[in-house]
């Protein structure tokens, strides 16, 4: 069989198949031109999930007769202006996207530079027509219909309206994070289902889209190291998510979904987060172009970087560092969950007469109930001498204990976690401060104090090592070995000791004592190669003890069901405020919930 050239059009579908694989990868590529355009407006009408019609428009610096009748022939761009590869400074550069997409669409462009005829030009299938003069203004109007007409085989493979919908929504949502001096809108089927305003800061932006719960439960990372800058925002431990799809990466402005970036994620908050929840957050990495290779894949969403221990080290400390200063804080859309489960159904806000469900009575508070079961106005009632009376020196329930009626002085309640005032069944504390009540889970508390006293005092001690009295043979392949001879001295730190044994073999000579007779030590190595070729760092034994020290805080604490007194309780409120991630217990959970007081005097209908 003889080796034949391929036509010109088969070539540019090929092309196309790597490039724009959905509408939403078309969409990203004609948006990301709008960007490199300048443009501070940019929306995008799609139907039929983008795939009948995508229609971008922008405000940007538009293209002459020249440009535009270029801008169709596959590797031509402006965005290059040198041969070098790693001098990037715009979204685009390869010249891919616009012929990729008009060799599988008909594809209509709309352009107008300033001061500048307006031009106008189609491609049918990869089949360029003639630019004509036209009437628009300033910008750029790209107009695509029929995605994957010329190659049904590909259309075949699109996923449902609503999937290639969300998916378009994802991509501009993505993009809007790291420009939040443009505006973008997203209409689809005639319906404006996006609609994000120019705004200078970010934070905004991503509250705008994530939430506002996003934005009061996040703490701003800024961060600096041998030339490379992280920045963003990261979600507090105690708001999180069944999936990593509220995670957002960010490398140059570009959106990526890395491997590293997000096992640097899991990292850093494996030790406050349980296994299957995923924090939220956006994070925007920026280095010199020539630390980071963009072109390693068409789409342009991985990336591959030069020193990826050191962006690997910037980001875990980054993240920890600022969950360390955000210390004891918990998400406040807990307590907007508690207050929501607390909200009493069909309770009366009106002044009028009671309302009888059943046996009982719900009664507004100005109502009491006199000497003869009757009720009426507490101002106007003749019966007040007969209202019943509490006996203040009756026992308190042990289920709402109250020791000695707690005495705090005043400046208790302007501690963060206020002052104690009782404890309820044995296993809630419950504290006033200044503009509200908090209510503390007393053994959660409790379990992550002593987890990191336990971590604490193992940082300032080499772990103990327990050596084996015969050597544990371990086989595996040379590729395994090699990473973990690599990193033999940070294991030899965390108490695991290993040699070469041969070909094929390594041998375990001693092991963290505090792992002893609690870990099968050949899973524990061949789970430790896994994680160093993933993250090329050790995690895996470190989460092991971490685990151990864990389990032992939470039996060495205070248990469910105790009795405390008052000392006792503000002693454990002082400690959850110098310690950090207090918030949250060892498995995650919170360890308290603060409530508002102008929160609290709503559901009592006095506000």
């Amino acid at each position: 069989m003889r080796i034949r050239y391929l036509p010109e059009t088969l070539i540019n579908q090929i092309a196309a198949g790597e490039v724009v694989e959905r509408p939403a990868a078309a969409v990203k590529e004609i948006v990301e031109n709008s960007i490199d355009a300048g443009a501070t407006q940019v929306n995008v009408t799609i139907r039929d999930g983008g795939k009948s019609l995508i229609i971008v428009s922008d405000n940007g610096s538009g293209m002459n007769k020249e440009d535009l009748i270029a801008a169709f022939d596959r590797h031509a761009t402006s965005k290059l202006t040198g041969n070098d590869l790693l001098n990037i400074q715009y979204m685009g550069f390869r010249g891919e996207a616009l012929p990729s997409i008009a060799a599988v669409a008909r594809v209509k462009i709309t352009t107008c530079m300033q001061d500048n005829e307006a031009w106008e030009l189609q491609v049918d299938g990869g089949k360029k027509g003639e630019a004509i003069p036209c009437a628009h203004t300033l910008g750029t109007q790209v107009e695509v219909r029929d995605l994957f007409y010329a190659t049904p085989a590909r259309l075949k493979f699109l996923k449902s309206e609503r999937a290639e919908y969300m998916a378009v929504k994802d991509t501009i949502t993505r993009l809007s994070m790291a420009n939040p001096n443009i505006s973008f809108t997203l209409a689809h089927n005639g319906k404006t289902s996006l609609k994000l305003p120019a705004l200078l800061d970010s934070r905004e932006r991503l509250s705008s889209i994530l939430g506002k719960e996003f934005g009061d439960n996040s703490i701003e990372i800024n961060s600096e190291r041998e030339g490379i800058k992280l920045s963003g925002y990261a979600g507090l431990p105690t708001l999180n998510r069944a999936t990593s799809q509220h995670q957002y990466l960010f490398v140059n402005g570009r959106p990526v979904r890395d491997k590293l970036l997000h096992g640097c994620v899991r990292a850093a908050y494996f030790d406050v987060l349980h296994t299957g929840r995923h924090p939220m957050l956006a994070l925007f990495l920026t280095l010199s172009g020539e630390e980071v290779d963009i072109n390693v894949h068409p789409a342009k969403t991985e990336v591959r970087f030069r020193d990826p221990g050191l962006v690997r080290g910037l980001i875990i400390s980054s993240l920890k560092h600022a969950l360390h200063e955000g210390g004891f804080q918990s998400s406040s859309s807990i307590s907007t969950s508690a207050l929501g489960a607390m909200r009493p159904s069909g309770f009366p806000n009106s002044k009028s007469l009671p309302i009888t469900r059943g046996n009982s009575q719900a009664v507004p508070h100005s109502y009491i109930r006199n000497k003869n079961g009757e009720y009426g106005n507490l101002a106007d009632s003749q019966n007040m001498a007969y209202t019943t009376q509490m006996d203040m020196n009756a026992d308190i329930m042990p289920s709402a204990r109250n020791e000695n009626f707690i005495q705090n002085t005043p400046e208790n309640e302007n501690f963060p976690l206020g002052a104690a005032r009782a404890q309820l069944h044995e296993n809630y504390i419950v504290a006033q401060t200044k503009n509200g009540i908090v209510i503390v889970d007393q053994h959660a508390a409790h379990e992550r104090l002593t987890y990191e006293r336990f971590k604490a005092q193992m940082s300032e001690c080499e772990i103990e090592k327990q050596g084996l009295l015969t050597p544990e043979i371990i086989e595996l392949d040379e590729g395994q070995i090699e990473l973990l001879l690599k990193h033999r001295d940070a294991l030899s730190t965390l108490g695991l000791e290993i040699e070469s044994f041969g070909a094929g073999a390594i041998a375990v000579q001693s092991i963290p004592a505090i792992l002893a007779d609690k870990t099968n030590i050949k899973h524990l190595v061949c789970d430790l190669a896994d994680d160093i070729l993933e993250s090329d760092n050790v995690q895996n034994i470190e989460k092991q003890i971490n685990n151990i020290l864990s389990s032992m805080a939470c039996h060495g604490s205070i248990r469910s069901g105790r009795r405390m007194n008052a000392d006792e309780m503000n002693y454990l409120l002082r400690e959850m405020e110098e310690t950090p991630y207090s918030g949250q217990c060892n498995h995650g959970r919170p360890t308290y919930i603060e409530l508002n007081l102008n929160d609290i005097e709503k559901l009592f209908g006095r506000r």
